[in-house]
């Protein structure tokens, strides 16, 4: 997403304010290693494998939908005064670059999400409402990244890798913390491949955007959507709709998915012409403030997912 007015009066914004006072770049209590995260899947493997030896902070906010985020001048400080910072890399991160490349003090060490697993290129499904865009030979590759609790385990690998040469000291518990987090990731993907290996039915219908392109590749998924992964919110064509409704019909399909923080208008309107159930499937993109309030983590965020997902396939 192209927001270069808003980077432009962040940075003047930022330049104005450094002018002003300089931040205190002291260690944290205890000379606990800063870690920020622009969103929650990197912030929650961050806890797991770091533990009480790392402060980490997220600059989205709890219940904000991702692709509508802005850094503000107090996240660009937040950044620059890191151990580690962890980004998606990807279109929707492009700020992150003018910031990593200034000549202002910079993070110790970042972590792209999109180096740390193979991408693939942003699916457009038959049948998805697209957006009208100007004529461009760049390829738009997927982001979401983390959806697949195998990338996910990889991706904790590497920032359980930059702690240790961040914090030698503590190697042994990074590792110890690392090693427990790969038997919960394990058997997460484990429960995956068996609720699929016993499917009756293997493709999933989402009324929304859809995010979930590596883990419906990972575990050997169909997929049909009303628009892809990072559109922008609109209404979904007749064609689509009418689309959808008839993939459901035709393969007898018990659920229709929304993605968090939909308003699942477009899934009611396939569930009423169907009889099919509406459920959700959380990317894991953000959270509520309620589920981070009450501790909700990537496991068991897919796990009501896993739950979602038998009924289904059913």
């Amino acid at each position: 997403m192209k927001r270069i007015t808003a980077i432009i009066l962040s940075v003047v914004f930022l330049a104005a304010l450094l002018c002003g006072c300089k931040p205190d770049t002291d260690k944290t209590e205890n000379d606990k290693l800063n870690v920020v995260t622009t969103i929650f899947p990197p912030y929650d493997f961050v806890r797991q494998v770091g533990g009480d030896n790392v402060n980490v902070s997220m600059l989205l906010k709890p219940g904000t939908e991702s692709h509508n985020y802005d850094p503000t001048p107090q996240d660009i400080i937040k950044i620059q005064d890191a151990d580690l910072f962890i980004y998606v890399g990807g279109e929707s991160d492009e700020w992150v670059r003018d910031i990593l490349e200034a000549d202002d003090k910079q993070p110790k060490k970042v972590i792209a999400l999109t180096d740390c697993a193979d991408t693939v290129q942003e699916d457009i499904t038959t049948g998805m409402t697209v957006e009208k865009e100007n004529d461009s030979d760049e390829i738009e590759y997927d982001e979401h990244v983390w959806t697949s609790p195998v990338n996910a385990l990889s991706i904790s690998r590497k920032i359980a890798e930059a702690l240790k040469e961040l914090d030698s000291k503590n190697k042994n518990v990074y590792e110890k913390n690392m090693l427990a987090y790969a038997k919960e990731l394990s058997f997460l993907d484990n429960d995956f491949r068996e609720a699929v290996d016993k499917a009756k039915n293997k493709t999933l219908i989402f009324g929304d955007r859809f995010p979930m392109r590596y883990f419906a590749d990972e575990y050997g998924l169909s997929y049909f959507a009303a628009f892809p992964g990072c559109s922008s919110d609109m209404e979904p064509s007749a064609a689509t709709l009418s689309f959808l409704i008839d993939k459901v019909k035709e393969r007898k399909i018990p659920v229709v998915f929304t993605i968090e923080f939909s308003d699942g208008k477009v899934a009611d309107t396939i569930c009423e012409a169907t009889g099919a159930k509406k459920l959700e499937f959380h990317s894991c993109h953000n959270v509520s403030q309620k589920m981070f309030d009450n501790g909700a983590t990537y496991i068991s965020i897919m796990r009501t997912n896993l739950k979602n997902l038998k009924e289904a396939l059913a």
